[in-house]
Formats: structure tokens, sequence, C-alpha cells
């Protein structure tokens, strides 16, 4: 198994087109084993990841794949983005490893396997054989915003190279709700707040989104030898820009 996750940011895409024939046990095994061992945001919230097929999933706004991994968790403050965090690991990993996947808003299980768990349906994601090209050529393919339309941090060496990780993340709608600022050997992490109207289509995907984002940084980070550490500032809400709302920070010492 492949675990250079950094290099994926820039090539990794989301797959709608999937080979559905079924894999064997030995070919799943893997994928299985790093679902179980996922780093969890926050380790007081209870996860429960389980693979499913398309069998098991209502077909409503579904992109068929031959499998998906079903999120649910302990229904309590940051469980969303502790789920999203969790999950765009093994976005990542898939693409590190030949699979496709896609991150799957609308669609959810069947109710045997929405009853098969005691905490609360969260997100799923489909993977699988790529029946198309599974990643992409160049940077350029990504439809994302400037870093000066996500950040005001000085496009410096260190942070210029973290925030690019982050720029390239997956959201809902292509939205990208984050901003990011920096002080103190901190980068500042804010999640957009929706109006009205656009809060009926985001307002359950932007805090999976951030803790996507939040995923990216940490890996980059990591791999610029940074040791980062993601903590709450509780002054954080005092210099939010207009039109977001503090979330977490991370020191990148």
């Amino acid at each position: 198994m492949v675990n250079d996750l950094y290099s994926q940011i820039f090539r990794r895409k989301s797959i709608r087109n999937y080979d559905l024939t079924p894999l064997e046990e030995s070919v799943l095994s893997p994928v299985i084993d790093h679902v179980n061992n996922l780093e969890p945001l926050y380790d007081d919230i209870r996860v429960d990841l389980k693979i499913i097929t398309s069998d098991d999933v209502n077909p409503r706004m579904m992109k068929k794949a031959p499998y998906y991994i079903a999120v649910f968790s302990e229904n309590k403050e940051g469980y969303k983005t502790n789920a999203g965090y969790m999950l765009q690991q093994m976005d990542l990993f898939f693409s590190a490893n030949g699979w496709g996947s896609c991150w799957q808003g609308i669609p959810k299980p069947k109710g045997n396997i929405l009853e098969s768990s005691d905490l609360k349906f969260v997100i799923l994601m489909a993977f699988g054989r790529a029946n198309v090209p599974l990643h992409r050529t160049s940077t350029l393919e990504f439809k994302r915003k400037p870093l000066n339309k996500i950040s005001n941090i000085k496009n410096d060496d260190d942070v210029g190279a973290l925030l690019e990780a982050a720029r390239l993340a997956p959201s809902a709608t292509n939205s990208q709700p984050w901003f990011f600022t920096s002080e103190d050997q901190a980068i500042h992490i804010y999640s957009f707040k929706p109006s009205i109207l656009r809060a009926i289509i985001l307002k359950k995907y932007i805090p999976i989104d951030i803790g996507i984002v939040l995923y990216h940084l940490k890996v980059a980070a990591k791999h610029f030898g940074k040791t980062p550490e993601i903590f709450f500032d509780k002054n954080g809400d005092e210099n939010s820009p207009h039109g977001y709302e503090y979330v977490t920070s991370m020191k990148i010492d």
C-alpha cells in the first residue's frame, strides 16, 4: 500500500464512473484495514464506519459504485468536522492506491443499514475501480478560488505551500467555505456563514468540508517537517473575517 498522501492532494479527483464488478475479499482487505485505523480529529467522539455495496444504498441521486463507506457518528459538537477529517484520509488513500472515490452528500443507506448502528448517519463516500482516468495531470484542472480569496496570509514559502494544499481540498458544490489567517506560528481556520437561502443547501456540508481541509493542512505540514497541532483559541472569534466564524487553529512549529 502506498502512503504518500501529500502528492495525491495535487492529482486526486472525484470519480463518478466505476467498474461495478465485485471484488474479492483479499482485494478489499487493505481497504478494510485502513478504514479501521483512521485517525480521528476528536478522540471523544464515537464513530462507526461501514463498507457497504450499491444494493445497500437508496438510489436517489446516487453515483453508482460497487462500494461505499458509510459514516455513522455520535451526535455531539464537532462530529461532522471529525467525520470529514477522517473520511478525507480515505479519499487520499484511494487515490494513492489506484482506487477512485467520490463524496456522496445526498444518498443515504437503506433502512437496514441505518438500523445496524446506534449512531447518527453522517455521509457516504463511493469507491471502486475507476472506468475513467484516475488522476488529474495538472493543478490547472482544479476549479478553485485563488489564495487571496481564501486567506489574508502573506504567501511566504512555508505557509504558502500549506495553504496551496488546503486550497485544492474538495468541498460540497465546490464552495470552499473556509478562510485562513495567521498569528504566532499558527493558522486560524474560519468557516463561511451562509445566507438563509444558501444555508438550506450548505449547512450540513460546511462542517464536513472544514474537516477535509484540516486534514489537507495537516498532511502538508507533516510533509514539510512541521509538527502540526490542532487547538481551540478562545479568542479566535474576536478576529473573524467578515462573513466567517472561527472554527479552530493549527500550530505549525
